[in-house]
Parts: C-alpha cells; structure tokens; sequence
C-alpha cells in the first residue's frame, strides 16, 4: 500500500489554544457568541484545537495520488475519512476527492458505487433504474420519497454519463476510487489487506496508517517516506522514524527506511532502473534472512543472520 497524507493542514496547522488562556476564552466566548458551543461540557478547562481542510490542498492531494496511481497501474484508490462526524472537514475532504476524480479523471476512473449500478446493467441489460437502485441501496423501500429520487437520479445519472464508455464490463479496466471510514481502515487494511492499494488521506489519518502499515512488513525501521510538492515537483525524501541516540555509533539499526526512501527518490526523478536495483537487493537480502536484529528476532524461516546495519547495506549490494 501506498498512503498519500496531506501534509500542511489538518491539526498538524498547528492551531492550537492552551486551556485557561486568553485565547482559549475568546475563542470560546466567539463559539457561544455563535450559539454552537453547547456541546462543551467543560469550557474553564478545556484547550482548543482548529482543524483547517481546505478544497485547494485536498484537490492537489488527490491530483497526485491517481496520477501515481494511474502511472504505476494501480488498482485502485481508498480516500480514508472520519467525515461521518467531521462533516465539513474530513467530510468535505471525501466529497472534493470524489470531485477531482470524476472531473479531472473521468475516462480513467470508476467509483465503486458507479461500478456496482454498471455492474449490475451488465449483468441484466433489461434491468429497470428502480430495480438497480434497490440492488445498490437494500433499504430503498423504507427510504423517504426524496431518498428515493435521489438514488434513481444517481443510477440514471450514471447510465446517462458513463453507460457507454464504462458499461460492458469496461470499468474493471478502469481505477476503481472508493472511501472508507478510519477507524475501520484501521481493522481492514490488517483483516482485508488486499482491497486496499493506493490510499489518500489527511494528515492525522496519514500518521495513524503509516506506522500501522509498516508494523505489518516489519516496522518502521523499513518504512520510507517523501515529502513531495505537487506543483512544482520539489521533493525531500527521508526516514519515516525518528531520532534513537541510544543506538548512536553502534552500527546496527535497520537502514531500510534510509535506503527505501532513497529508492522513492530515484523513482521520483525517473530513474527507475536504479530504483529497481534497490528493490531487488533488499528483497533477496530478506528473503536469505540476513537482516538487522529487528527483522532477526521476528524471523523463524529461513533461519536468519544477524547483520550489523552496515553489513546488511553490503548484502542489498551484492543482491544487486
């Protein structure tokens, strides 16, 4: 999996007010002033937090998470919310991501609603529009009569729009964008691994994921990261982990974040060739089991070597 995390909004803004503050207490009183400020039970000891996602920096989020996709031939792409509760936040951010998609990438995406009302005319070319939408949506019958215009409009919207050049089976072909709410990412990305490829994501959600992600290929100790400008290419690669001092000097963390993130240099700039050398050096490295000790007491099969971090740099070499 590969996670695209906003990475300059969110409450990473850093917007924040420290409880009993002047601050905290005009921003509360603004709140009050604005009559939605009921729902804080205790506004004497409570700091406050702004959580600022804007259209512009979800839109180039997204732009560059299906064009990757689409370059590298990915199947699919998981925009991962919380906006079931943040509605005009991480809420907006699900609705601008789907927008993107359906208006910049029309002929190269599928969402998975649209593949679900396309699938099912597949599969019954003679199937009515009300017949197809109760098949996407199981409670229409108890849906309010707005509901139900509002599903019809969407399954004839869709058969109008994209029948043509996404119907008869075309679709599967197509990048399929789809949303997830984040605390079930959570569960799924580990339960239902293979449904998930490229994801997009603002910034908390980004961090959450991405050392829940690396502990599944063995820890953050092998986890790369970029740090990309969308629209001017500007690019630092580095490390997902922090600082250890106490492994200062001792030759024998995994440098494989270092390196992996290396790679993700190379690939950024074009150098793909090099990129794929990198690659297949630290996959034979692991795959023979000489590792640093992180890997080395998590490994039974093959038995493991354990190297020091500059031996395990001389192995990816020789696996090149």
């Amino acid at each position: 999996m590969v996670i695209f995390r906003e990475n300059t909004e969110d409450i990473y803004a850093g917007i924040e007010f420290r409880a009993g503050s002047t601050e905290a207490k005009e921003l509360f009183d603004f709140l009050k002033a604005k009559k939605v400020a009921k729902n804080i039970r205790f506004p004497g000891t409570s700091g406050f937090g702004i959580k600022p996602i804007s259209e512009e920096g979800t839109s180039r989020l997204v732009q560059a998470s299906i064009e990757y996709a689409l370059k590298q031939n990915r199947k699919s792409l998981t925009i991962v919310h919380k906006g079931n509760i943040m509605k005009f936040t991480e809420g907006a951010f699900k609705d601008w991501a789907y927008n993107v998609a359906v208006k910049q990438f029309r002929g190269q995406v599928v969402t998975e609603r649209e593949s679900w009302i396309l699938d099912n005319q597949d599969k019954n070319s003679k199937l009515s529009v009300e017949d197809n939408a109760k098949a996407i949506e199981p409670g229409f019958d108890m849906m309010t009569p707005k509901q139900q215009k509002d599903v019809l409009d969407e399954v004839s919207g869709v058969l109008s729009a994209i029948g043509a050049s996404h119907g008869s089976g075309k679709w599967k072909k197509k990048l399929l964008v789809k949303d997830t709410i984040a605390d079930i990412t959570l569960q799924q990305v580990l339960t239902r691994a293979k449904e998930f490829d490229v994801i997009a994501t603002m910034n908390l959600n980004g961090d959450y994921l991405s050392d829940a992600l690396a502990a599944q290929v063995g820890g953050i100790g092998i986890a790369p990261g970029g740090n990309i400008n969308y629209l001017t290419g500007h690019a630092i690669f580095e490390a997902t982990h922090g600082t250890a001092p106490k492994y200062a000097n001792l030759d024998k963390v995994n440098p494989g974040s270092v390196i992996l993130s290396g790679e993700m240099m190379l690939r950024h700039l074009g150098w793909d060739a090099a990129a794929d050398l990198v690659i297949k050096g630290m996959d034979k490295s692991i795959k023979a089991g000489t590792v640093t000790y992180d890997f080395h007491r998590m490994m039974t099969e093959p038995k493991p070597t354990l190297l020091k971090c500059s031996e395990f740099g001389d192995a990816i070499i020789k696996n090149m």
